[in-house]
């Protein structure tokens, strides 16, 4: 067998659920031809899928090494290493990717997962847009636009969601509400799935939601296109962007007349074929529209919604979750991908500073908390300093967190969903605003939560604030209880709803017209 077909049936045994076996097609590929690249990347994916993200960093050094321009190879290196919480050559490392990515050419191939990979580290929103902008391309390569379908004036507005999401994911909790509330005698909704069916009560509840449910999973883009124009959709709303699985591609055969991007991934689609990305004074400032191929549209309040169904079950106790009872537990409920060198030494010098304090992290499996382990130790901090929260349902995670004092936002890439958590379970959250879409997400939540003293704009305000929050119980009991109140700016889902139908009507008015996309001031 050649090089190609053993990384073929590697790559469907991966998508299978067989890594393992994955793995050993692609070391028999690799003894064939030790030089090609495709191969080493593939063998990052497939240790990757079994939680060897060490391993998986070895094998995409490789690549790195040989190629050390290629952006696919700089990228996915650096991602793996971010999940192994392996930072011995973070800066190095970093470097290469930028460079890699200045350099590389709009014609350039195997760029796809390049934008996600940024959102984690260190980069400007011009940068962002130029790794979207190249993968954006890369996907729709080889699609043709359908037949322009003209706008047609009719009594409900053709919606459609285009997502993998629509199951026990943290999309569909975010969605599922604002899904309820549509109005259905102005809108006719759609869902189009590519994800799987899981049968949860989330999944169950969101395809109530909607008026009709397409599974598009075994169609390929073009297909899943001409059945989106077959179906008239009027306004189609990809919910993935550039994250694993998405079909945002499919937006390239034109199968609606507007077309826009939002929630699943936080910036520019960098594409040509997406008319508007979704966002709000905060996260999408008209100021930083040259960054963005879209027209910006903006919500009056936050941009993402809330389920108001989702309250947390009774906590459990500290000491159920491995925390002591007198402590003051600071919660980092992002994934170590989120974490860079920089935050982790501003996490210890906090610690450093509140001897009575836990960092109460989320684990990223044995090989990231091994080094998140060895890294706190580093820092002359005892093991008991550090506590991991091992993975459990959404419920049961969301009821966990209420046993927190005050969470740690992350940066440059923001909690999102996690920020959303954290209030739900009555949290306060402390974050520093940064230039990009990624780190401004919870600004923006907290400013619709009325939060706003907890938002930072550099590091040292971050730190004074979570130190002055630590040593003020009585502050924080005030927080909690802002909170518990369930402000309006966040939790008014029927008017976030009104607010996003009718920053619809305002894109399908225009098309109307005949009037080119224009950004959509909140």
């Amino acid at each position: 067998m050649t090089p190609a077909s053993l990384r073929s049936q590697a790559e469907a045994l991966r998508h299978a659920g067989r890594a393992a076996e994955a793995v050993d097609l692609l070391l028999q590929a690799l003894a064939l031809a030790p030089t090609e690249i495709d191969s080493y990347v593939q063998l990052g994916f497939a240790l990757q899928a079994l939680g060897l993200h060490s391993q998986a960093a070895e094998a995409l050094r490789t690549p790195a090494l040989l190629e050390p321009g290629n952006l696919m190879a700089q990228g996915y290196l650096i991602h793996a290493t971010q999940k192994a919480a392996d930072w011995s050559s973070f800066d190095a490392d970093l470097d290469a990717l930028r460079t890699a990515l200045a350099a590389t050419p709009a014609s350039a191939e195997d760029v796809y997962g390049m934008p996600f990979a940024l959102v984690g580290l260190p980069h400007t929103r011009a940068e962002l847009r130029h790794a979207a902008s190249l993968a954006s391309r890369q996907i729709s390569r080889g699609l043709r636009p359908l037949p322009p379908r003209q706008p047609v004036a009719r009594e409900r507005l053709r919606l459609g969601y285009l997502s993998a999401d629509f199951h026990a994911h943290a999309t569909a909790a975010l969605l599922v509400d604002a899904l309820e509330c549509h109005d259905r005698r102005r809108f006719e909704v759609t869902l189009y799935s590519h994800g799987p069916d899981d049968g949860s009560p989330l999944a169950r509840r969101i395809r109530a939601a909607a008026e009709h449910v397409v599974d598009v999973s075994a169609l390929d883009l073009a297909a899943t296109a001409a059945r989106i124009r077959a179906d008239e959709i009027d306004l189609l709303v990809d919910l993935k962007g550039h994250t694993a699985g998405s079909r945002l591609a499919a937006l390239a055969c034109r199968p609606a007349p507007v077309q826009a991007t939002w929630l699943g991934f936080p910036g520019t689609s960098g594409a040509a074929y997406v008319d508007y990305v979704i966002g709000d004074r905060v996260v999408t400032p008209l100021t930083h529209a040259a960054d963005y191929s879209e027209q910006i549209a903006q919500l009056p309040g936050c941009y993402q919604p809330q389920d108001r169904q989702r309250r947390p079950t009774a906590p459990p106790s500290r000491t159920a979750v491995g925390l002591r009872d007198d402590a003051l537990v600071l919660l980092s409920a992002n994934a170590p991908y989120k974490i860079t060198p920089g935050l982790w030494t501003c996490w210890m010098g906090l610690l450093q500073q509140l001897p009575e304090a836990q960092l109460w992290q989320l684990s990223g499996g044995e090989q990231a908390d091994a080094h998140l382990r060895a890294a706190a130790r580093g820092a002359g901090l005892a093991d008991e300093r550090l506590v991991f929260a091992p993975p459990v349902d959404m419920d049961a995670h969301l009821a966990r967190l209420a046993v927190a004092d005050l969470a740690l936002d992350s940066w440059p890439c923001n909690g999102h969903t996690t920020t959303s958590d954290a209030l739900a379970a009555g949290v306060p959250v402390v974050t520093l605003k940064n230039d990009s879409f990624p780190g401004r997400v919870a600004a923006s939540i907290l400013h619709a939560a009325g939060l706003t003293g907890c938002i930072a704009d550099d590091e040292a305000g971050y730190v004074a604030c979570v130190l002055a929050l630590a040593r003020d119980a009585r502050a924080r009991q005030q927080l909690r209880e802002q909170i518990a109140r369930r402000p309006s700016g966040l939790y008014d889902t029927p008017r976030f709803t009104r607010d996003l139908e009718a920053l619809f009507e305002r894109m399908w008015d225009r098309a109307l017209a005949g009037d080119a996309p224009s950004a959509l001031p909140a």
